[in-house]
């Protein structure tokens, strides 16, 4: 494997590991504030970011390199309410999608098109979570401080989120 990318896909192991925890302090904290819809939806998504990081590490592995498991920074865990939850949410998804598109540029340079072809997978998801998260920050702001329409979010986010992936 080639070492630019063997380097690029355990950065790219941080980065899911580091949303992974940092989706997990997101539902501990909406679970203490009583949003158990919301807590519901980032306990699902640490889960989800753990089975990116678990096949980045797989791969890695098959192809004859060395996985590094690095340390991992303090995810950030307290919030002013929902929009700002949300806010870290769609800027977490922008952020590997970045980091993803680089590792697909250096694949291109280097001509490493097997691992090109996997990592195609991660951009289609990556299309899908950046949507999601976008859509689900669009109607929190349309619901703006009112309690009720809090209420009603976390009553219904697992819903919203399960019909925005299946568009």
């Amino acid at each position: 494997m080639n070492a630019t990318i063997e380097n690029l896909l355990n950065n790219q192991i941080k980065y899911e590991a580091q949303a992974s925890l940092q989706y997990l302090a997101m539902a501990s904290w909406a679970d203490a504030e009583g949003y158990n819809g919301v807590a519901d939806f980032f306990y699902s998504q640490s889960e989800e970011e753990r089975l990116h990081m678990t096949k980045l590490v797989k791969f890695v592995n098959e192809r004859g390199g060395k996985v590094i498991v690095s340390a991992l920074d303090k995810p950030k865990d307290s919030y002013q309410g929902l929009n700002e939850l949300f806010e870290q949410f769609l800027e977490s998804e922008m952020f590997v999608t970045e980091q993803i598109n680089h590792v697909i540029y250096e694949c291109l340079e280097h001509k490493d098109y097997n691992v090109h072809n996997f990592m195609q997978w991660y951009v289609t998801e990556q299309l899908e979570e950046e949507a999601m998260a976008r859509t689900l920050l669009d109607k929190l702001n349309i619901i703006g401080s009112d309690k009720s329409g809090h209420y009603l979010f976390d009553r219904d986010i697992n819903a919203i989120a399960a019909a925005q992936e299946k568009e």
